[in-house]
């Protein structure tokens, strides 16, 4: 049986009950599943996921697997369509991504195992829409002394 999860804003937490203590002993083999992942990675540089609502996991489950992993040293809260968490694990290339809908609740959770997650990459059309911008903007800006050298040349 699966348990549902919930959250507040903040911090996404899990919700507690009956469920919430019993542990499945996915962990062990979600742990493999990520290690062969890892090694492809290192080997090939091809990244995968592992989508943690998709499995039969308890709370105790997630905690347990989170408590394993531990924490690295990059974190980072993304504020789009509701808030979405990022944070490095204690392995270098596996981050525990969290997206959270309305009022908090966890609408999706999974790992990736990336050397950076596509949900922290720009998208070349933001890129090029930012650079017209800051071009256009040093433009509107410059110094009227710079103006007049830049028009004398």
């Amino acid at each position: 049986m699966r348990s549902s999860g919930s959250s507040k804003a903040g911090p996404m937490q899990h919700s507690g009950g009956a469920m919430a203590q019993f542990r499945t002993g996915m962990v062990d083999a979600v742990l493999r599943e990520i290690a062969e992942l890892l090694e492809k990675l290192a080997v090939s540089g091809e990244p995968g996921f592992i989508d943690l609502r998709s499995m039969p996991m308890t709370d105790a489950d997630r905690a347990e697997l989170e408590e394993r992993l531990g924490r690295g040293e990059v974190e980072a809260s993304l504020d789009v369509a509701g808030t979405s968490e990022v944070r490095e694990t204690g392995y270098a290339g596996v981050w525990w991504i969290r997206h959270a809908g309305a009022g908090g609740k966890v609408a999706a959770e999974e790992i990736a195992v990336a050397e950076v997650p596509e949900i922290l990459k720009a998208h070349h059309a933001d890129i090029a829409a930012a650079a017209s911008r800051l071009n256009r903007d040093l433009a509107e800006n410059m110094p009227n002394a710079l103006k007049e050298d830049a028009g004398d040349a």
